[in-house]
């Protein structure tokens, strides 16, 4: 096992690392799998635009995209998070940068257990669940979101 946060063409600093690769591994072992080998990389706006036209035929920017290279009860793979379109987003909900981020982190990390969020219902739930382990992080962690 191995969780991995790297910067790509930006420079950028995870605040809390340590605190959130528990978290992840928590959010990974509450539906009985087991964290893998786990990257997250934080990108600009050109890449994560390259990434989103060439794998899922979007041409705009976005703010997370999942790879999930798992088999059976391992959890592994990339999660690109462009933070250009996390601040965007913080601006639009009204929420601190660093909460958007450890959102999209999570959210990120449910894709790669399993979670679509194709129709509505979908992203309801994933935004439950992302709302549930932002208040863990803050409760249990100390995460200052």
């Amino acid at each position: 096992m191995s969780i991995h946060f790297y910067n790509r063409g930006i420079k950028f600093r995870l605040k809390e690392s340590r605190k959130v690769k528990e978290l992840i591994i928590e959010v990974i072992r509450s539906r009985n799998k087991e964290p893998g080998d786990l990257n997250y990389i934080f990108t600009g706006t050109r890449y994560i635009k390259e990434l989103n036209r060439k794998y899922l035929n979007h041409d705009y920017p976005t703010d997370v995209i999942s790879f999930s290279y798992g088999e059976n009860i391992f959890v592994s793979g990339d999660v690109y998070l462009g933070l250009n379109a996390v601040k965007n987003n913080s601006k639009i909900y009204k929420v601190k940068y660093e909460n958007e981020i450890l959102r999209v982190i999570i959210h990120g990390t449910l894709h790669l257990m399993g979670y679509n969020d194709y129709s509505e219902g979908q992203r309801r739930y994933m935004r439950g669940l992302e709302n549930k382990w932002l208040k863990i992080a803050e409760k249990k962690y100390g995460i200052q979101i």
